[in-house]
């Protein structure tokens, strides 16, 4: 199978279903905000607390390789707070320039494309990278989602903990630590990872109906500094960190692809449900942002990823 095929087979199953969704949210008034509830509070603690119990996490390059997650989140939210406030970007849309420049799309479009470039290690290092990137999300995501709407830092933070995702993370860490994990088989685990299965799918449908009702082609002009950070910074900005933690290899190659995948549709779940949904004065609203950047990074990555690809193959640099 070819470069091509993997990539545009990664892309299609993304866009068909927020195609599905579009057209929903065109021919029916579909409110997003019960979706992101159900989403937020039950499918995705599923989804996590199943990935988390199993999947094997041990070892120092794990360990490396979780830092290196931790340190280009953080230099991602620290790089693009300052893009958007040097550009006079304000609450909301400042976290949702944060959230989509920071966060990458690493599973459903990061798996596939891991295993195709770098074979069974760089699966498992993609999902190893889902993982450490998901305990973020729902924390660092999650503050800077809130605080604008939360009022004051302390807000934003407390928020967090109000999330059962946050809880199911500490579950998860107990039964691994424990060993107390039943079964993939057994009766309990097949009904967690069926109700975390169907997170991805529905929050693709949200990105559909929120796209239905965005701004369109202003939207994309807003949006060209954080699909720019996104495809063209984060990769460089990843490279510099595998370096600094020691990631070389195939586990520094994928680690760096993850980083430079297009942004994630878990943003635009925060954003709807912590951030507002309400157009700013200047007619655009956070979730309009965080979905048109999502669908303009999916689609210009079948380029950006391409050229990433080759050069990593090639032992560029690690």
């Amino acid at each position: 199978m070819s470069l091509v095929s993997v990539l545009g087979s990664a892309v299609l199953p993304v866009v068909a279903v927020a195609t599905v969704g579009y057209g929903l949210g065109t021919g029916r008034d579909v409110a997003v905000e019960p979706l992101s509830d159900i989403t937020l509070y039950v499918l995705v603690p599923a989804l996590v607390f199943y990935s988390l119990v199993t999947t094997p996490i041990a070892g120092p390059t794990v360990a490396r390789l979780f830092a290196g997650v931790a340190a280009f989140t953080v230099g991602m939210v620290v790089l693009a707070e300052l893009v958007g406030r040097a550009l006079g970007e304000d609450e909301p849309v400042l976290g949702a320039l944060v959230l989509t420049s920071t966060f990458s799309n690493a599973g459903n479009y990061g798996i596939p494309l891991s295993a195709f470039a770098f074979g069974a290690l760089g699966r498992s290092t993609a999902v190893l990278y889902i993982v450490a990137q998901s305990v973020l999300m729902y924390t660092v995501g999650v503050y800077v989602a809130a605080r604008g709407e939360a009022g004051s830092a302390l807000g934003a933070v407390t928020r967090v903990f109000r999330l059962p995702l946050v809880y199911a993370l500490a579950a998860a860490a107990v039964v691994r630590v424990a060993d107390l994990a039943p079964p993939t088989d057994s009766a309990v685990m097949e009904t967690i990872k069926l109700t975390g299965d169907a997170a991805i799918p529905v929050m693709l449908l949200m990105l559909g109906i929120q796209l239905a009702d965005s701004g369109g082609g202003s939207s994309v002009a807003r949006t060209a500094p954080a699909s720019a950070l996104k495809l063209l910074v984060a990769p460089v900005l990843a490279l510099g960190v595998a370096l600094a933690v020691g990631l070389t290899g195939t586990v520094g190659r994928v680690f760096v692809l993850e980083c430079a995948m297009p942004a994630a549709v878990t943003p635009l779940l925060l954003t709807i449900e912590f951030g507002g949904s309400e157009a700013r004065s200047d007619g655009l609203a956070a979730a309009d942002y965080v979905s048109t950047t999502i669908l303009v990074t999916t689609l210009a990555s079948l380029v950006t990823l391409t050229g990433l690809i080759a050069l990593l193959q090639a032992g560029v640099a690690l």
